[in-house]
């Protein structure tokens, strides 16, 4: 198994008071002791929401928190200087950073421009509405509280190939720009998906996509970041990243994590990026999550057997990038599938306690928000197993509708390996599992708390595993558990003295 685990380290509904890159940057030494490997931090980018910018409504990419643009110096996180101590922060605890970029679109145009324009149906981007007519359309970014530091490039109308409103008609439609077309290479939902929202970057311009890579460049060498999450790569021609990527692999002289967003629950569509992007690009498991989401959602009717059926995790495990829910999922969001609390361990146990793919833990799960608690213990600990226990083969017991079983063998070289995991979505029960021989006439414990049985296995190393009703329960060598328990006390122990000195 593989141990890099990804946070990602912000979800939709934080404040947008400019406080997160200092909370991030206080919390590295944190991360790095929950066994995190790297953190995925939101866009860093000014938007065309100013402070309240989640940040995937890019304005002006060289702006990170430092002109007075959109009505602010900070984004939502911050300033520029604290984005960068934020990274440092990581870097020195040994985590890795891994950057969110959008190049799908660019949002609140500085000024407007005349421009031909065809109007396309939303639900069907092929079929024109409209002949070809001029509209006044917001697609001029002059960045004047930039005044040209850094880069002084001013992106216009033949930059972008489609927007979605004609100022002067105030009609809200899909325009396509100057006869442009949409790129072919894209998702084919809607007949074609090239425009997403707002000024739609035109990939077929050689500038727009020189001044794509001068700003990476650029970046790159400012932030020494160690990665990057795409956004929205359906919407985006295919192979567009493969220079870019190798660039910014040439600049850095070294492979770099990269993943890509593709919406999609359908795995063929996945599986038809990973073939045209060069394989340089891991794509989240959306299949995955919507098989958890339903998991969560169908009363205990779901069939566990199938849940890792028609995922990219299945069909190409080194690729997938596994994950619960994101910002996206969120209560509230377009793409809300939330996965409900009860079901939350036996998701992250699925993705952090199997060797397949590289699992990404969301802020919301780990830390908790106002709205939703987050996940806790059951959480904190798996993410410690993965790192320090699960070594050797694998051993799946999928043979029940409802309770579902893998054990990790473990290794002689590794004392505190070996691990059975029982979970059920319905009534409880026992599976017989075979962790090793290696530990024979050994006693295994549930390390959650869920299940008080201690499992003497026989000296084929065989055990029969109980859990109970709709929970999930972890096995680990009893003296490890042990062990864990007295250095939780002692972490304890010492918080309450430190808050109590504080006090003082």
């Amino acid at each position: 198994m593989g141990n890099k685990t990804i946070l990602q380290g912000f979800e939709w509904y934080l404040p947008a008071d400019g406080s997160h890159w200092k909370t991030i940057r206080e919390k590295a030494a944190l991360l790095n002791k929950m066994a995190l490997t790297a953190v995925w931090l939101p866009p860093a980018y000014k938007g065309s929401a100013g402070a309240d910018d989640v940040g995937y409504g890019t304005y002006d990419l060289y702006d990170l928190g430092e002109f007075e643009q959109k009505n602010t110096v900070r984004t939502k996180y911050g300033t520029k200087d604290e984005y960068l101590a934020c990274i440092n922060a990581l870097k020195e605890n040994d985590l890795e950073v891994y950057a969110d970029i959008v190049f799908d679109h660019f949002m609140g145009a500085d000024e407007t421009e005349e421009v031909s324009a065809v109007a396309y149906r939303f639900d069907d981007r092929t079929q024109p509405t409209s002949e070809e007519k001029t509209i006044q359309a917001w697609t001029k970014f002059t960045f004047p509280g930039r005044a040209g530091k850094y880069n002084d490039y001013t992106w216009t109308a033949d930059n972008f190939s489609g927007v979605d409103y004609d100022a002067r008609s105030k009609d809200h439609a899909i325009f396509n720009l100057d006869s442009k077309g949409w790129q072919p290479k894209v998702d084919d939902e809607n007949g074609n998906f090239d425009y997403l929202m707002g000024c739609n970057l035109d990939m077929a311009n050689p500038e727009t996509i020189e001044q794509l890579d001068k700003w990476g460049a650029w970046y790159q060498e400012l932030t020494g970041i160690d990665g990057y999450r795409l956004d929205a790569v359906k919407h985006i021609k295919f192979d567009l990243f493969v220079d870019w990527l190798l660039n910014r692999r040439k600049e850095k002289d070294e492979e770099m994590f990269v993943v890509g967003e593709y919406w999609s629950d359908n795995l063929d569509d996945l599986i038809g990026y990973l073939d045209s992007s060069g394989n340089l690009i891991r794509l989240f498991d959306v299949p995955l999550h919507f098989n958890l989401y339903q998991a969560a959602t169908t009363m205990g009717t779901y069939d566990m057997r199938t849940i890792f059926d028609g995922t990219l995790i299945q069909a190409r495990p080194d690729w997938a990038v596994t994950f619960v829910d994101n910002h996206d999922t969120q209560k509230g969001q377009s793409l809300e599938s939330w996965v409900d609390g009860w079901f939350k361990c036996h998701a992250y146990a699925l993705i952090l306690l199997r060797d397949e793919g590289t699992p990404v833990v969301f802020w919301t799960d780990l830390f908790g928000s106002e709205e939703i608690g987050k996940v806790g213990f059951g959480l904190e600990i798996m993410l410690q197993l993965r790192k320090h226990i699960a070594f050797g083969g694998q051993a799946d017991y999928f043979d029940d509708p409802h309770i579902i079983g893998w054990t990790s063998t473990g290794s002689f070289e590794q004392e505190n390996s070996g691990m059975a995991v029982i979970m059920t979505n319905n009534g409880g029960g026992e599976k017989q599992m075979t962790i090793s021989a290696i530990h024979g006439g050994e006693t295994f414990v549930d390390i959650l708390g869920n299940n008080e049985a201690r499992i003497e296995l026989d000296e084929n190393g065989i055990g029969v595993f109980p859990v109970n009703d709709g929970q999930v329960s972890v096995y680990i060598k009893e003296s490890l558990a042990k062990k864990i328990d007295e250095l939780e006390k002692a972490e304890a122990k010492s918080e309450q003295a430190s808050e109590d000195q504080e006090t003082k």
